[in-house]
């Protein structure tokens, strides 16, 4: 399970969250093998004055991947690295942060996940 925040500036990402989405999406199928139809994303636009980093262009994205433990720091090395290699923008532009949790902090489906039979493997 893995699902993903993103914050950007309302005036250069809004109308692209497809876009964003289908390339972060093709980064956690590649290096974490999540299924291709497990996609959850959140847009969290925001208006320029309330994204503040001077250090940054217009086009700065935050990415957080909230997720279980269990992938090995190789597996998240995988997905940074995917990240940036696919993403066709400046790296400079893009921050990743990666937040594990137990299972057993999840609610999914009426029950806590670590009770949860997922068809996939956390554990890569």
């Amino acid at each position: 399970m893995a699902q993903v925040k993103i914050y950007g500036r309302r005036d250069v990402w809004a109308g692209r969250q497809r876009e964003v989405s289908d390339w972060l999406h093709s980064c956690l199928v590649s290096a974490w093998g999540l299924p291709e139809d497990k996609r959850f994303h959140r847009f969290l636009l925001l208006d320029a004055d309330d994204l503040v980093c001077p250090m940054r262009s217009e086009n700065y994205l935050i990415i957080e991947v909230v997720c279980f433990t269990g992938r090995s720091d190789d597996a998240k090395r995988a997905l940074i690295r995917a990240v940036y290699e696919k993403s066709g923008y400046v790296a400079e532009d893009i921050e990743i942060t990666i937040i594990e949790m137990p299972k057993v902090n999840w609610g999914i489906r009426g029950v806590p996940a670590d009770e949860l039979a997922l068809p996939y493997t956390v554990e890569v």
